[in-house]
């Protein structure tokens, strides 16, 4: 009978057996396919059967995934090489229950089980789904997630009230890049494709000292590529284009043998155009005479102290620090002045002074919007956990108790121009302070029966200004936390029940009109999650699936509501308020089968259904708009992918899958919908001891697929008609890439 550690050993490349990889694969249940992964062993020359347990580190003790009573999805590295992502965009697909809003040139705000942000426009950063590196906080800035030389990427889905708090309503999003290593050993890798891509990555890790106290690895990584964009006016085709660089340090030092510490140091500077909104709709070729930006620069570290010499429990300091500089800006008419002087427009202004109102003219229309922010995060946790000697209630129990501190910084100038003239003008202030105790007790009940209870108290004061005279200091106390119920059925199924408190923060909204005086300031967002789940394998280990139902209940939802000012149309009031309450039940279904030696299938499928509470709003003529029971924004009904790799015992390689989602409500301030989709992707090659060799392409079949929307007017020659305006994911991809590696 085939094994997880005889597929690892025949189903790998020496090459590969040798790299601190895990193996993902997956399998199909019933016609459903769904997806899994399995762990990734951090030293060279591990044995084999360490691999077979993914670990969750986002969670307090590194628990199983399959242990876990809770729905995440864990990519390891090894699916990631199989697929070739290089951005943590590429793996988006992949994810059961998963969204993103492409408003940004990299994705940066991501949705969870319907629930998370679109954009952030104004500058006081109040995220629903947690980003962290390394445990750097980068929540709301994740663009800059390149996925070389990344362990594993794990998505936590609902509320993680216990462990994160305030900031991980919806969920978490945690990518671990690989570990230091006892041993040397080194790589290269260079990738060319069609849009002028060119990918160069190199690593290097191993021992600092002949005693193996101290150990690095570090990661570098170049890539440009064009942007899938031909700017006709300008004759250019890299006004939309992808200039990233990410660099990666990590040290570890075993400084006694009860003392350990690792240092993370990672600089991201990723220098992008944004040039991607049409207005004929067909996506690809522009018309801006002023092309637009989206750059981030990141600069993180982060301390991880661990101490194993304190009677019956261990001491973990976690400290960080992120310092972001964020610049986006666009050519918000989206086309030229020869463009828009060819058409007509009516005198509103009555230019030539002559009374006639509804004289035309030649259209005058040039609008550009830009938005830079400084913003500096520091967070220190501290958490004590028992070990086995100090486990309480006759040793049946393990404890935890933490304490954690956040302090964000984030200073922001924003100013747009309409017609040459200075249209909004707004330089702010923002700070918010966390603090939080939190504890967790995990108990072995007996009979298979295991109980898991958590809970944290969060206190948060932020304060606001900005020279438009807006000034906001709220300070609230908000609590979270999980009772989590799990029964090992049998050696193969277990079974658990979870219900689950999270919160996000109340906040303000600056600049809003006198009209709307009564939304500046809206309530705290409470999240409950009622989830039960069950984690199978089959076949010896050969196959495993794991299955979701989950209902949440969200109370004073938090919406971001959008108008257009029908008397200076360029503008946008944009504002949060609460919507009562609403309403996501669904399930999530992931899995893998090893076939054989050298085949194995892998998917995941997700359903969901949102559905608003009691909720309203005016439209931009005072009108009102009732939302209620319709459904939530960026919520498709289906997600779903399938995979499946084949790999030849003298080292030929073949991956291919395909994801996709059904149609969903671009905003929730109109009606306008996406298109259901699904993109195909492979990759092929050969891998030999130390090099390997891959042709590879994505969207294969070049599906157009929207992956942001707005329902606007913006072309004043007919009348600022509201109509759809959508924003398409990248077109067909392909290239080759060379892989080197030295042990």
């Amino acid at each position: 009978m085939l094994s997880k550690t005889s597929f690892s050993k025949s189903f790998s490349s020496p090459l590969l057996t040798k790299a601190p990889v895990a193996l993902a694969i997956a399998a199909a249940l019933g016609s459903v396919a769904v997806q899994a992964a399995d762990a990734p062993s951090d030293k060279a020359g591990a044995d084999p059967e360490a691999m077979e347990v993914m670990l969750v580190t986002a969670d307090f003790r590194g628990i199983a995934v399959e242990k876990i009573p809770s729905s995440v999805t864990v990519i390891d590295a090894q699916k990631i090489e199989d697929e070739g992502a290089r951005h943590f965009e590429d793996l988006l697909g992949t994810v059961a229950n998963f969204n993103w809003s492409g408003g940004t040139s990299r994705p940066r705000y991501f949705q969870i089980r319907g629930v998370g942000e679109q954009e952030e426009y104004k500058g006081a950063p109040n995220s629903s789904i947690g980003y962290l590196i390394d445990d750097i906080d980068l929540s709301g800035l994740g663009m800059v997630s390149s996925m070389y030389d990344m362990q594993q990427a794990e998505v936590l889905r609902g509320p993680q009230g216990t462990r994160y708090g305030a900031n991980a309503l919806a969920g978490l999003i945690y990518l671990k890049s690989k570990d230091p290593t006892e041993t040397f050993e080194h790589g290269a890798r260079v990738s060319l494709g069609n849009d002028n891509l060119r990918t160069f990555s190199g690593f290097s890790s191993g021992p600092m000292m002949d005693s193996g106290e101290l150990l690095y690895r570090v990661a570098l990584e170049k890539h440009y590529q064009d942007g899938f964009r031909d700017n006709l006016y300008l004759d250019r085709s890299d006004t939309n284009e992808r200039d990233e660089l990410s660099l990666r340090a990590k040290f570890r030092w075993y400084a006694s043998d009860t003392t350990q510490a690792d240092l993370v140091l990672m600089h991201a500077n990723f220098d992008n155009g944004y040039d991607a909104w049409t207005l004929d709709n067909n996506g690809f070729d522009t018309l801006t005479d002023a092309p637009g930006t989206d750059n981030q620069r990141s600069t993180g570290i982060g301390l991880k102290l661990h101490f194993t010499d304190i009677e019956g429990a261990e001491l973990t300091s976690l400290t960080s620090y992120a310092a972001t500089d964020h610049h986006h800006g666009y050519d918000g008419d989206w086309a030229n002045p020869e463009f828009w002087a060819a058409r007509q427009c009516v005198d509103d202004y009555d230019v030539n002074e002559n009374g006639d109102y509804e004289e035309l003219l030649p259209c005058q229309y040039d609008y550009t919007w830009d938005k830079r922010g400084d913003r500096a995060t520091v967070s220190q946790e501290f958490r004590l956990t028992s070990t086995d000697a100090g486990r309480i209630f006759d040793g049946s129990t393990d404890w935890l108790l933490g304490i954690y501190g956040m302090d964000l910084k984030e200073d922001n100038n924003t100013e747009s121009f309409y017609n040459a003239w200075p249209d909004e003008m707004l330089i702010s202030s923002y700070e918010a302070r966390n603090l939080a105790l939190f504890g967790q007790l995990d108990s072995d009940l007996g009979q298979g029966y295991n109980l898991s209870v958590g809970a944290r108290l969060e206190r948060r004061h932020a304060e606001y200004s900005d020279d438009a005279g807006d000034a906001f200091d709220p300070s609230e106390t908000m609590w979270g936390g999980h009772i989590a119920l799990g029964k090992a059925l049998n050696d193969s199924h277990n079974l658990y029940l979870r219900l689950a408190r999270g919160y996000k923060a109340g906040g303000f909204n600056m600049s809003l009109p006198v009209e709307l005086a009564d939304k500046k300031e809206f309530d705290t967002e409470i999240l409950y999650n009622y989830e039960i789940g069950l984690k199978s394998s089959f076949f010896e280990g050969n196959a495993d699936t794991k299955l979701a139902l989950f209902y949440m209940d969200r109370q004073d939802q938090q919406v971001s509501a959008s108008q257009q000012d029908p008397e200076k149309p360029q503008r946008f009031i944009l504002f949060t308020e609460n919507a009562g309450s609403s309403s996501n039940y669904g399930a999530e279904l992931e899995g893998n089968w090893y076939a054989s030696d050298n085949l194995h299938f892998y998917g995941s499928v997700g359903y969901l259904q949102t559905e608003y509470g009691d909720y309203s709003y005016q439209d931009k003529y005072g009108g009102e708009v009732d939302l209620s029971g319709r459904e939530l924004a960026h919520a498709p009904n289906w997600t779903w992918a399938v995979g499946s790799t084949w790999r030849s015992d003298r080292g030929f390689f073949v991956n291919l899958n395909a994801n996709g989602k059904s149609q969903f409500y671009y905003s929730d301030s109109n009606d306008s919908k996406s298109k259901g989709y699904g993109v195909v992707n492979a990759r092929m090659g050969y891998e030999a001891d130390a090099w390997s060799v891959y042709l590879w392409g994505r969207n294969l079949l070049d599906k157009e697929y929207g992956v942001r929307g707005f329902y606007f007017g913006n072309e004043p020659d007919n009348g600022w008609a509201d109509k759809q305006y959508i924003r398409y994911g990248d077109p067909r991809a392909f290239g080759l890439t060379f892989d080197l590696r030295l042990m």
